[in-house]
């Protein structure tokens, strides 16, 4: 039997598989990024994952090794461990804990919304989740001290409550189906709150910004301020159909004798509508903007756009990394 011939090692497994200029092959890598399977795998296999990665990039081309097998380890080495440290990050706050996680939140703040102390229990658990997730997924380069990450985490908390209490009081004398969408206003104005004081420091002092080359030309506040601006829709965006479309769905089951008569239902029911909605959702709208963005060299502050001038006179368009 003939052996398969030797993979090259020329493969570039630090950029994803599939065109990111395109929004179908952003989608089909975030499909695969918050994969919720991925946290079933063993450690063994994730260790194996670990191996196969290093030895490649280290020139190393394992003997029987197919493409398919190496995107594979590549996919499970990126789900597990931090692209910059290369540590193992924490379950919870995995790409692809994601789902199961928003599922059960997002389930219980559409479920419990009707009492102060319920509102206040869930918004805390959602941002708490939240401070875990930014953590976990923090920028190597631009690493969150642990006071940004407390005043971030108490500002957003604070932020999702004042705006879910407030608009409680205000929908009590309104249709039933409006005080179901106070969750989601919640979680809209904790993103705006908790994204921008996480990133303070790229809002302070820049973000790089390269050529197509990857080239670095220098820092930028202004493509901070527009990556961090794309999340913010983005993680807004991913909220948005778990949180609009169960509330139409449960407010019409409701009314039926068959959640009446079974009360208890109603919870695993929202929260699966919820889940079904992010499977979906998560990978679709972290695919909504390129992960390496780009901005005209004229959008950007007058100093940083000179000292590109200097070194590029010809230079139209700038990259950056946005985060997720």
């Amino acid at each position: 039997q003939k052996m398969p011939p030797s993979l090259p090692a020329t493969i570039n497994i630090r950029e994803p598989r599939w065109d990111q200029s395109t929004f179908q092959g952003r989608a089909k890598h975030f499909f695969m990024v918050t994969d919720p399977r991925n946290l079933l795998l063993s450690g063994a296999t994730l260790e194996e994952a670990r191996r196969v990665v290093e030895e490649y990039r280290a020139g190393t081309v394992p003997p029987g090794l197919t493409e398919d097998q190496l995107w594979r380890a590549k996919y499970i080495y990126d789900s597990a461990f931090h692209p910059d440290t290369g540590e193992k990050m924490l379950l919870v706050g995995r790409m692809s804990a994601q789902v199961p996680m928003n599922m059960t939140i997002t389930g219980c703040m559409l479920t419990f919304y009707r009492t102060t102390p319920a509102v206040l229990f869930w918004q805390w658990v959602n941002q708490s989740f939240n401070a875990v997730v930014n953590y976990t997924n923090r920028s190597g380069d631009a690493p969150i001290t642990p006071s940004q990450l407390g005043t971030a985490y108490v500002s957003a908390t604070t932020g999702a409550v004042v705006t879910a209490l407030g608009l409680k009081s205000l929908t009590k004398h309104l249709p039933a189906i409006i005080s179901r969408y106070v969750p989601f206003a919640a979680v809209a104005a904790a993103n705006c709150i908790n994204i921008p004081l996480m990133r303070q420091r790229e809002l302070k002092l820049g973000i790089p910004v390269t050529d197509e080359n990857g080239n670095r030309l220098g820092e930028s506040t202004a493509a901070a301020q527009k990556a961090i601006f794309q999340v913010v829709v983005s993680r807004i965006g991913m909220a948005a159909p778990a949180m609009a479309i169960p509330p139409v769905i449960m407010n019409a089951l409701e009314k039926r004798a068959f959640l009446k008569r079974y009360p208890y239902l109603n919870a695993p029911l929202q929260v699966g509508l919820v889940g079904l909605c992010l499977v979906f959702a998560t990978p679709l709208c972290c695919a909504l903007f390129p992960q390496k963005s780009s901005m005209a060299v004229s959008r950007l502050e007058p100093e940083v756009q000179a000292r590109i001038r200097e070194k590029d006179p010809r230079l139209e368009t700038v990259y950056f990394n946005k985060g997720l």
